[in-house]
């Protein structure tokens, strides 16, 4: 039944403007669309937010590297051609509004906050001292690293200090925790566990809330030189989009407090601790739930630009279809687990569900139709009790859907839809149609049958309306079924197409694909865009000159582990080693590359020296060897870039 004038409140993450995006980030927001659609398709008055988050260090790193401002670099990914509103108009994202957390309104409100939580002295001004992962915008303590790099990205933190303010975070970890343990304000239960245990009962500590090491920021507009921390500028997003502490929207009244944040597994720290913390600080209602799903993988690891194996949803897109691609993401694994991305796992749900279950029972149907009735069935028809067992489960299905979908389980309310696909394809066979048309004393019989089917396809493609719109616009349209009988409330009851209805036989909506055929071209596609991708490199020219065999012998090759990398002070370009070479001392090389790394990225790598070069002086200090590394130019500037080895290599060993 329809519920009119209710409201609901959705949202996806605001993403960070990467400028490669891919099918992870596409995920999260099919399934908050999924959701929205089907919420409004009950009857709901629907807020879906989304949109970016566009400030922090790792923002203004990128624009500086790329020679523009930070606000250009946004643009340019946010509004510019191919960028996220492009994918979103692409993955027909019907979301409601759009933030950007570089929007006057959002500054504004945002600078209010944090003032309001200084004053009530929930924010107080400190110093910090520890570890920081840029990529993430997180900050963490020794005992949360995992082998002393970031847990969430696996990345090295830097040691960070300097003035800030502090959120009094610890403040509220006894309602937190308790906020966690005795109500379903997080979903799956799992992540409840991990929050607890991993942060809350270690000890919650107060939250650096504002840096002075860069300036992209939300300024804090009583203190010159601090900038918001990106994560107090995110969360709040979800109020300041409604207007709160800001004159632009009048929204919160009607859909504060939020019905359910859809996240990724790696921000639910920040939305199930620090969100509500400061909600509190705020006096503010809680969202009613965060879901944190699980991530996408790809060979066995999530899916990022840094490990260059992301999968891009456009190309997928305009080979397969977008409904297509919307429907393999909530079909093949539960939301709130991780799931594995393989170009055969689609192609081979594409071929299974959707061309020969559904695809297939629509084409067929409607060509018997025209093929036996010219297209509109007769109004006389006759039931037999073989149709019964197909119309009780078409009957059943609405309610499970609904459950389904209220405990945000697509995969189930998928499942269960394509079951009574697939009895519908089996009813085909039991009622054999091209018998019943052999012989005009049937008429009445096969007409039933058809109707059957029909009405079967019109419940079925309203209830998967969520999930793959345009494709199921273009079903009803050829069943013949109009606006009157696909609503939601439609679902609930069968026969309610008119039964002279007509059809209109048109173009197979999912067309069958040839694996291997398309394994192939995905794959030839993959290696044209990796080397489109690759820097234009110009090799350096071979030397003339040869060496004789055995001068190249005098040198001794070995392999070397890096105990301690740091700069040299006066010196722009020399990095300095501490090497273990396997003679249990110390052998210490000098070495230009502090332009292409960062010492503390090094310590640990497995090296090759040339360890028999006589030493020398190199900024007063002595260089016993050189390191082996690949030069190449790109842009006519030399990059370079260490040879490294298998860890499990012995220092010591020899290069031959």
């Amino acid at each position: 039944m329809q519920t009119p004038n209710k409201k609901f409140y959705i949202t996806t993450p605001i993403y960070y403007p990467s400028d490669k995006l891919h099918i992870g980030h596409t995920y999260c927001t099919v399934a908050t669309d999924t959701m929205a659609r089907y919420k409004r398709l009950c009857g709901y008055d629907v807020m879906f937010l989304t949109g970016t988050d566009e400030h922090g260090q790792k923002i203004e790193e990128k624009a500086k590297e790329a020679g523009i401002t930070p606000k250009e670099f946004v643009d340019r990914i946010v509004t510019g051609e191919g960028g996220i509103h492009d994918l979103w108009k692409l993955m027909n994202i019907s979301y409601d509004r759009f933030i950007r957390t570089t929007d006057d309104y959002h500054v504004k409100a945002i600078q209010n906050i944090f003032k309001a939580m200084y004053e009530k002295g929930d924010i107080y001004k400190g110093a910090y001292e520890g570890l920081y992962c840029t990529p993430c915008e997180s900050f963490w303590t020794e005992s949360q690293l995992k082998d002393d790099k970031c847990p969430d990205c696996g990345r090295e933190v830097k040691p960070a200090k300097e003035e800030a303010y502090f959120f009094r975070l610890s403040k509220y970890a006894d309602r937190v925790q308790t906020l966690l343990e005795d109500t379903d304000f997080l979903e799956p239960r799992s992540r409840v566990n991990e929050m607890v245990n991993n942060f809350i009962k270690p000890g919650l500590e107060d939250l650096c809330v504002s840096r002075t090491s860069f300036s992209w920021g939300v300024p804090v507009d009583f203190d010159e030189g601090h900038v918001v921390y990106v994560w107090v500028d995110a969360l709040f997003n979800y109020t300041t989009a409604l207007g709160f502490m800001n004159d632009r929207y009048d929204d919160m009244k009607d859909f504060w407090p939020a019905d359910v944040h859809f996240v990724g597994k790696e921000i639910v720290r920040f939305h199930s601790i620090i969100w509500p913390a400061m909600l509190m600080s705020m006096e503010m209602p809680l969202p009613k739930k965060v879901f944190g799903h699980g991530w996408l993988l790809l060979d066995g690891g999530k899916m990022s630009k840094s490990k260059g194996n992301v999968v891009d949803p456009v190309i997928l897109a305009d080979r397969y279809g977008t409904d297509a691609l919307r429907y393999f993401l909530l079909r093949d694994f539960p939301f709130g687990s991780d799931g594995s991305f393989a170009n055969d796992l689609l192609i081979n749900r594409i071929n299974v569900d959707l061309a020969n279950d559904l695809g297939n029972l629509v084409s067929r149907t409607t060509a018997m139709i025209e093929k036996y009735f010219d297209g509109t069935l007769p109004e006389t028809q006759v039931a037999d009790e073989i149709d019964t067992p197909l119309l009780d489960i078409v009957k059943a299905l609405p309610a499970k859907y609904e459950a389904s979908m209220e405990s945000y389980a697509f995969q189930t309310a998928l499942a269960d839809t394509f079951a009574v696909i697939s009895r519908a394809n089996k009813y085909i066979d039991e009622t054999a149609p091209w018998a019943l048309a052999k012989d005009s004393a049937n008429n009445a019989r096969l007409a039933c049958v058809m109707y059957n089917l029909l009405d079967t396809v019109r419940v079925c493609s309203i209830l998967l309306s969520p999930f793959m719109p345009d494709s199921c616009e273009k079903i009803f349209e050829q069943i013949g079924a109009d606006a009157t009988v696909t609503a939601w409330d439609s679902a609930q009851s069968i026969s309610l197409l008119p039964r002279t209805v007509s059809v209109k036989k048109g173009d197979a909506i999912f067309p069958r694909i040839d694996l291997e055929k398309e394994l192939a071209e995905l794959e030839a596609q993959a290696e044209a865009m990796k080397k489109a991708a690759m820097p234009a490199v110009e090799i350096e020219p071979y030397a003339e000159e040869n060496v004789d065999f055995d001068t190249f012998c005098k040198s001794d090759f070995r392999v070397v582990k890096v105990k301690n990398c740091e700069k040299v002070k006066k010196s722009n370009k020399l990095l300095m080693f501490t090497l273990d070479d396997g003679t249990d001392t110390d052998r210490q090389i000098l070495s230009g590359i502090a332009q292409f790394y960062e010492p503390e990225a090094l310590i640990g790598k497995t090296l090759v020296a040339i360890t028999n070069l006589p030493p020398r002086k190199m900024m007063g200090k002595e260089s016993c060897g050189m390191l082996l590394s690949a030069t190449r130019l790109e842009k006519g500037e030399e990059v370079l870039t260490l040879m490294m080895l298998d860890d499990s290599i012995p220092a010591g060993s020899k290069i031959v």
